[in-house]
């Protein structure tokens, strides 16, 4: 939550960048839970500057960049911008689920072929 906050995000506007589903960061940390290695390596991935270490640990700088003023805080942006992010967010998600139904489908293809019946 504390890289979400400080880059101006909303929890149901990062749970949109990295293609997780709606309250999936808010579920995360209200069950204390673990979040998978396929979901770090996604906000690793859409948040390139992000510190690897002191996401999985906690432990050091939260962005690898030390300079504070690089980072962009997304309230502070003008309502233009805030709406470019997040239609790019919005297609980057439409790519994923589209590419996500792509691989469930040539899935169930291979497992009907498989059927006998």
């Amino acid at each position: 939550m504390m890289f979400i906050k400080q880059s101006g995000l909303s929890a149901r506007q990062f749970d949109l960048s990295i293609g997780a589903s709606n309250g999936y960061t808010l579920r995360m940390l209200k069950n204390k839970a673990s979040i998978g290695s396929d979901v770090i390596e996604t906000i690793l991935r859409i948040y390139p500057d992000l510190n690897v270490v002191w996401l999985l640990t906690g432990k050091g700088e939260m962005f690898k960049s030390q300079d504070v003023s690089d980072i962009l805080d997304f309230d502070d942006l003008p309502d233009h911008r805030k709406q470019e992010i997040e239609r790019i967010i919005e297609v980057k998600i439409k790519e994923r689920q589209r590419d996500d139904l792509k691989a469930l489908l040539r899935e169930v293809t291979q497992e009907m072929g498989k059927d006998p019946n």
